[in-house]
């Protein structure tokens, strides 16, 4: 038996720090309360994410207006990210925040206790203009921590499977995905239900966990930033696709208990693992070649 109860948030977060303290600390005792061994808070917690995504049809003045706004940028070493430390205890935490490294800002998730960090992650896949704001990330890597080894991705990473089929292959038995995901900006919907980019967000998170067998936890950010409304839907899959606990389109505190061994287990000695029975050899022939769809490419080429 190796039972792990998990706790994930969807929940709001903004420019004010002395409230999200207070929004995690509530998510905590929460989370506590209910024997949780892992709490999932959202991308850009401690100082919220950007107040609204940039394109192709982005004016100067909405340019340099969203640049203005720009979250705080914290180091991972600094008093803001061990506050967090020191709240946690025994309760593993993942959450997201915009990090300083030098002049450089990245979009960064951290995942720590009471001991102190025991893994970081700066996103790689950057979308709708956000590479105005932060540099991107550059390579995923699974660590381990008390619950079992994790990986972390945010947000618009998982669009992309090899971002989750790499930590997948580093040994990754729970991936978190931190998101402040928006509800579509055009054909809106009342009811956010019905929203086609929830949608979207709903079926990347049981995709991701169904081809690598695996636990996902995807947080959100609920209510609205600057023009973004967001689409909540924190949930945990397991490693058949299925939805164990969701908040659904409302703020809240998804929670599950899980036994690893006996979930991956099952999934993965069912007769069709899916890290066993890939054909690599066959991969790195069509990236060689091909590299993004329809342009030629020298990038490096990895076992995906």
């Amino acid at each position: 038996m190796n039972d792990v109860t998990i706790s994930v948030a969807a929940a709001e977060f903004g420019r004010d720090m002395e409230a999200g303290y207070r929004t995690i600390a509530a998510l905590i005792e929460q989370a506590r309360a209910r024997d949780s061994r892992l709490l999932v808070l959202p991308e850009a917690c401690l100082g919220g994410y950007l107040p609204s995504l940039g394109g192709g049809n982005e004016s100067e003045e909405a340019k340099q207006r969203r640049l203005r706004s720009l979250p705080p940028a914290l180091e991972i070493d600094g008093p803001e990210v061990r506050r967090v430390i020191d709240m946690a205890g025994d309760l593993v935490i993942t959450f997201g925040f915009c990090e300083a490294d030098g002049a450089t800002r990245y979009n960064t998730a951290v995942t720590l206790n009471g001991d102190g960090v025991l893994g970081t992650y700066r996103k790689v896949h950057q979308p709708l203009g956000e590479n105005l704001c932060y540099s991107a990330g550059s390579e995923y890597r699974a660590f381990d921590t008390p619950i079992g080894r994790m990986g972390m991705q945010i947000c618009y990473d998982k669009a992309f499977p090899e971002a989750a089929r790499l930590l997948a292959l580093d040994g990754a038995e729970i991936v978190t995905s931190l998101s402040a995901w928006p509800s579509a900006r055009t054909a809106t919907v009342a009811n956010l239900d019905d929203d086609r980019w929830k949608q979207r967000f709903d079926i990347y998170d049981r995709a991701r966990a169904l081809e690598n067998q695996l636990i996902w936890v995807a947080s959100n950010q609920a209510g609205t930033f600057g023009s973004l409304r967001f689409v909540c839907s924190a949930k945990i899959v397991g490693p058949g696709g299925e939805v164990l606990a969701t908040t659904g389109a409302e703020p809240g505190l998804a929670t599950a208990t899980i036994d690893l061994d006996e979930k991956l287990g099952l999934a993965r000695n069912s007769g069709m693992y899916n890290l066993r029975d890939r054909r690599p050899d066959l991969y790195r022939t069509v990236v060689a070649e091909f590299g993004v769809v329809g342009m030629p490419s020298a990038l490096e080429v990895v076992d995906a």
